[in-house]
């Protein structure tokens, strides 16, 4: 790999969404290192390139973080919240976001690029985790370090690797809307291009894939299309995941996330990315189709 390839830490490399952003930097030629609890865990061999470099570290540790920054350019930050936590649970977004900001300015990292959601600008209830999105989409703008911040739609591997169960796949409530749903490795060829870019300028991108489609339509489409084996899809009514929410945090996030999903309107917002990024060209069918 050529000296001058920008070096990337990325934080979140082995998750659903993480690692095939991970393998889209490898091949776009980003000399990458992947920010992990334990290296020597066979999660993170498997998932990842071979050719990336694993060490260990943790959000919470700024003076870890700070270790792992120096040197390179760019940090990727993925978050995800735990559908265990609760609103007393240390705020893995907003906190973390705080120590790898303070991190990064100590290092002299030249750009923080972080994944959020385009579900935080959903006003249709309040909730603490939208409320800690915010919060950490206001850390990293007002860093003064130069960003990339995506906002994507819903993503197709959510239905396998969330949603199904076996042979079904499990709905929560009725969608009125429909989102842009995008493969997980659409997004990552974006991510590599948008981080090629010169300049340092902050720059923000809407993630949308090539059709719009209800949590139902999608899961159908998935399901009629997966040839390993067949698929069934159903719904749980969102009240009776609402009165378990009362009693379990697990539950409680369920509702609201699926809650924000069905309701929350999407309109059409991808233009300029698809412009400077590229167009996303898988569909859910498509997906499901070569899915294993």
């Amino acid at each position: 790999m050529s000296s001058a390839s920008p070096r990337i830490v990325v934080i979140g490399s082995t998750g659903m969404l993480g690692a095939p952003v991970t393998h889209e930097l490898v091949a776009a030629n980003f000399d990458v290192t992947c920010l992990v609890r334990d290296p020597k865990a066979t999660l993170a061999s498997k998932r990842l390139p071979e050719s990336v470099k694993l060490v260990d570290g943790d959000v919470r540790d700024v003076k870890r973080l700070t270790e792992v920054f120096r040197g390179h350019d760019i940090v990727y930050v993925t978050l995800a919240v735990p559908v265990t936590a609760s609103s007393s649970s240390w705020r893995v977004e907003s906190e973390g976001m705080k120590n790898i900001v303070a991190a990064a300015r100590e290092a002299g990292i030249k750009r923080i690029a972080y994944l959020s959601s385009l579900l935080h600008r959903y006003d249709g209830f309040r909730w603490w985790v939208f409320d800690m999105k915010r919060e950490a989409l206001a850390i990293l703008k007002e860093s003064g370090i130069p960003s990339t911040i995506f906002y994507p739609s819903n993503f197709i591997e959510s239905i396998p690797y969330r949603s199904r169960q076996g042979k079904r796949i499990n709905l929560a409530g009725t969608a009125r809307e429909k989102a842009y749903w995008i493969a997980a490795r659409d997004y990552g060829k974006q991510v590599a291009r948008a981080l090629a870019l010169p300049g340092d300028a902050s720059r923000e991108y809407v993630v949308q894939g090539p059709e719009p489609l209800t949590a139902k339509e999608a899961a159908e489409a998935f399901a009629s299309n997966y040839t390993k084996e067949k698929l069934t899809v159903g719904a749980a009514p969102l009240g009776i995941l609402k009165v378990l929410g009362l009693f379990s945090p697990t539950f409680n996030y369920v509702w609201h996330i699926s809650d924000a999903i069905n309701n929350a309107p999407e309109p059409f917002q991808a233009e300029t990315t698809w412009k400077e990024l590229g167009k996303p060209e898988t569909t859910v069918a498509s997906f499901a189709a070569t899915f294993e």
